[in-house]
């Protein structure tokens, strides 16, 4: 029953935003009631730390509506000075399929950004991109959210693993681990990021695939998974080349830097095959039908200057150059290696004990995205020239759009905090999620490996963080691996990429890549849109870590692995040949 109870805030969020397609600044408002409710009268939590972890979740809001602001003002900034028309005509040379672009931008370049400042950057940077190529922007957003998988356990440089597990088994103070596991705790870490990447290179490979047929069949003219299936060979080209340095990486240098490396290796080798011709899709070149024909749900408020109306004539260089900016800024500023982290860490805005429940809220502004976001904002005016009227266009834009998505996320973060906080009341249950886990191992038993995805993923869907999935969950799946007889090692691991596949589906994240392309209240239609993606993680995941614990032979883990590879070989099969008469070549693109 307890566990029951702890279930009703996600059923809450899932039953009135994606089955009852209510908007999210009207479902969680309902869900932090609820949270709140159980809070106070079945975990018995006092009220100041409730009214604590409600602060605390409004200033975490805050600090995203400021990564938001500073996403789209840079997006708004490159329309205004006719970069984005540049880096359209660039992407459209190497190629004008679609498809090949959201492989190039969402899965290459949105993995560089994850494995840089992870936290959800990666979309607010993709997706605005993609609205500037032509993408409807829900269909923009979609693909950046789908490529929140792979890349983010290693995101940010390895925080869900550095700081998400390492902190949820107790940093190394525990001897039950380091006995189990091993002696040096560094050795752990590593040993647990490099089966991390394991999983995730196997359930990876199928993403940009998953990506592009799902932008085909929910967005395209045909409607059709098809045309999706048609661009495998690009698919899996970009695939391996993210996933083979990624792998690599992680097993020989740690959890710091595959993603990093994964995605910068890879979309270098990527573009250079596609402006080569290699592994194009050969059914003609896909594209989105005219605008004017596009469902209203797909369009947001978010405009950008028509490119017929500019006259630009722009090095692609100089175009490229603020989310080169981005980029090197965000590597430069998360290096424990040069003091530039240490500089804006120290400024700092600390709440200690709140309302007398022992909480304590501490930001580090100038250490946000959104003020490196700003920052090249800046820089671009002066690089690119503008005049004070565009300058003040993209500002007073941004300060509209990002208006929008508040009320959304003012509510979703506070309710993620109390739900997370319920620990320490006077009926002396375990906080919720932990019960709602709980019932969850006490139900499935041995089989437990399969689902241990699943409660990574639920714990990232409520509180919108692989890292603190991480945090909340990885001692209790070690325990469960102790008590039934299977490698803890690996049952953390299974942890950590459900934590990574729950990103796809997390409400705040869906909330605030909405907003920097100005979609507002459609967060259930997206969410139903990534749910078979991040539904196919946890399961081959999970699937693949029981397999691995029991062996290869003959068994329900073998059963789901082998069965979902068969599915999508006969769907490809079927489905992935061009249809008669369509016998381009890979380099029809260059038409």
């Amino acid at each position: 029953m307890l566990s029951l109870l702890a279930l009703l805030p996600v059923l809450t969020v899932f039953l009135f935003l994606v089955a009852f397609k209510w908007p999210a600044k009207t479902a969680m408002p309902l869900a932090f009631v609820v949270t709140v409710g159980l809070a106070l009268w079945v975990w018995e939590v006092s009220f100041n730390q409730v009214l604590a972890a409600t602060v605390d979740g409004l200033i975490t809001a805050l600090t995203l509506l400021y990564i938001i602001f500073g996403a789209i003002l840079m997006l708004n900034t490159l329309s205004e000075s006719g970069a984005l028309i540049t880096i359209r005509k660039g992407l459209s040379n190497i190629s004008p399929d679609r498809r090949v672009q959201a492989v190039i931008i969402a899965w290459l370049f949105g993995s560089f950004i994850e494995g840089a400042a992870g936290f959800g950057t990666p979309a607010a940077v993709a997706a605005p991109l993609l609205v500037g190529l032509g993408f409807p922007a829900m269909a923009a957003v979609v693909c950046a959210l789908i490529i929140q998988s792979t890349p983010v356990s290693f995101g940010a440089l390895g925080t869900p693993i550095l700081v998400g597990v390492s902190s949820g088994l107790g940093e190394g103070k525990l001897s039950e681990v380091t006995k189990v596991v091993g002696s040096d705790w560094e050795s752990v870490l590593s040993s647990i990021g490099a089966k991390v990447a394991v999983l995730h290179f196997a359930a990876g490979f199928f993403i940009p695939l998953l990506m592009v047929s799902i932008l085909t069949r929910f967005f395209g003219k045909n409607r059709s998974f098809r045309e999706g299936l048609r661009a495998w060979r690009f698919a899996f080209f970009g695939a391996l080349a993210m996933t083979i340095p990624y792998i690599l990486t992680a097993v020989t240098l740690g959890p710091e830097f595959p993603s990093l490396f994964g995605g910068l290796i890879g979309l270098a080798v990527v573009v250079w095959a596609a402006r080569k011709g290699w592994f194009h899709p050969k059914d003609g070149i896909w594209d989105f039908d005219a605008p004017e024909k596009w469902d209203r749900e797909w369009v947001g408020n978010l405009r950008l200057n028509d490119p017929a109306s500019l006259s630009v004539n722009m090095p692609s260089w100089k175009a490229w150059t603020p989310y080169l900016l981005v980029g090197l800024f965000l590597v430069l500023t998360r290096m424990d290696s040069l003091p530039v982290k240490g500089w804006l860490n120290g400024v700092t805005i600390d709440l200690e004990n709140l309302f007398g429940s022992g909480m304590s809220v501490s930001v580090s502004p100038l250490y946000l995205p959104g003020t490196i976001f700003i920052a090249v904002v800046l820089l671009t005016g002066l690089i690119h020239r503008m005049d004070n009227a565009s300058f003040r266009r993209a500002w007073t834009s941004t300060f509209k759009t990002t208006g929008l998505a508040s009320v959304a996320l003012l509510f979703a973060v506070p309710m993620v905090k109390v739900f997370i906080g319920s620990s320490g009341g006077a009926a002396g249950y375990d906080s919720m999620p932990i019960e709602l886990a709980k019932g969850v191992a006490d139900t499935v038993g041995a089989v437990w490996p399969i689902f241990a995805p699943s409660i990574g993923a639920l714990g990232a869907f409520i509180a919108g963080s692989n890292t603190v999935s991480n945090m909340m969950f990885s001692l209790f799946q070690f325990g469960v691996g102790t008590r039934i007889g299977a490698d803890p090692s690996w049952i953390v691991a299974l942890q950590a990429i459900g934590g990574a596949a729950g990103n796809m589906i997390c409400v705040h994240n869906v909330v605030a890549a909405s907003a920097t392309v100005g979609l507002i209240n459609k967060e259930g239609a997206i969410i139903r849109k990534t749910l078979l993606p991040t539904l196919y993680y946890v399961l081959f995941g999970g699937a693949l870590g029981y397999t691995i614990l029991h062996g290869f032979g003959w068994n329900i883990g073998t059963v789901i692995v082998l069965g979902t590879v068969a599915g999508f070989a006969i769907l490809l099969a079927r489905f992935g040949k061009n249809p008669p008469g369509l016998s381009q070549p890979g380099s029809a693109h260059k038409g």
